[in-house]
């Protein structure tokens, strides 16, 4: 088994994501090339969503998903993109079915671009995001960061998207906020024994958010994929917003919106951008890698070995 496999340096909306063709290999890519990747500028990411063969029937991959730290990921949407635009520039196709711990995903690729992901069902059960605490009604649940007559976050909705996340309302840019130092505390607050993605979420109008997350394993983030579902979902969910919204990602330089539709049938649906940058190959035990010095045509990311 050759030591070094393809992969691609990508982003969707700003999220740093790598594409790793692990097809054909029964290894894996393992935390400490997750480390030593995130450590070289060149390569520092997001998340790595490394593609295996498929392990159900009817899916196309298996999907694998590893944080900044080494840790495994649940989901990561805006990685999943990712995944759908190299796959469809390597076999023509539009339409891709994953397996992946938190369950399937369903994806494709439009005319113009961009790209659909069903994030599946939101859950709200405080036992199932999880809580360490009981809460009946988690669309809003007691947890605050700051003095307690004048907390300056507070009151989070609880929810997962596959992975737990905790939605902070505030009235001003998320921007202004010193998500920096509060990410951290929060991540790793008692209140999440699974830790949990931050975000701070302002809403903007009837049918627009802006949002800002810190991302479970990852730190802060251009972008966070999931987060918005999350963010999404909650918003209609309290009576902020309709169903199907606008998410201007404040920390991403590209000034594209995520349009986020929770479906009456529950299904919550993610569309948005996915770009190629550049490729080579990497050794998943590792995380030593050689770029490419002539790449492949633009959106050829992971290609069969």
């Amino acid at each position: 088994m050759a030591d070094q496999v393809e992969f691609a340096r990508m982003n969707g909306l700003g999220n740093k994501i790598l594409v790793v063709d692990m097809r054909g290999r029964t290894d894996t890519v393992t935390p400490q090339a997750a480390i030593a990747l995130n450590a070289d500028p060149a390569t520092q990411f997001d998340q790595i969503m490394a593609i295996h063969d498929p392990k159900a029937e009817g899916t196309d991959a298996w999907i694998d998903i590893l944080n900044s730290d080494g840790s495994k990921a649940q989901a990561c949407g805006n990685g999943t993109r990712c995944v759908v635009q190299a796959l469809a520039a390597e076999t023509g196709r539009k339409a891709f079915t994953f397996q992946t711990v938190a369950g399937i995903l369903n994806a494709a690729e439009h005319e113009d671009g961009s790209i659909s992901v069903d994030m599946g069902k939101p859950v709200f059960a405080w036992n199932r995001i999880p809580l360490s605490e009981e809460f009946f009604d988690t669309s809003r649940i007691e947890l605050q960061i700051g003095p307690i007559d004048a907390p300056v976050l507070h009151s989070p909705s609880a929810m997962s998207m596959g992975n737990p996340h905790a939605i902070f309302w505030v009235d001003k840019d998320p921007m202004a906020f010193d998500l920096e130092r509060f990410g951290p505390l929060l991540e790793n607050h008692p209140m999440f024994p699974e830790k949990a993605n931050i975000t701070l979420a302002q809403v903007t109008s009837k049918g627009s958010l802006r949002t800002r997350t810190w991302e479970r394993g990852a730190g802060l983030t251009l972008a966070c994929g999931s987060a918005a579902c999350a963010a999404a979902v909650s918003a209609a969910r309290t009576g902020r917003t309709g169903r199907r919204v606008e998410i201007d990602v404040a920390s991403s330089s590209i000034r594209q919106p995520l349009v986020i539709e929770w479906r009456d049938d529950d299904h919550v649906i993610m569309t948005g951008p996915a770009e190629w940058e550049w490729s080579g190959k990497v050794d998943p035990a590792t995380g030593c890698f050689n770029r490419d010095l002539e790449p492949e045509n633009h959106g050829q990311g992971a290609q069969a070995n």
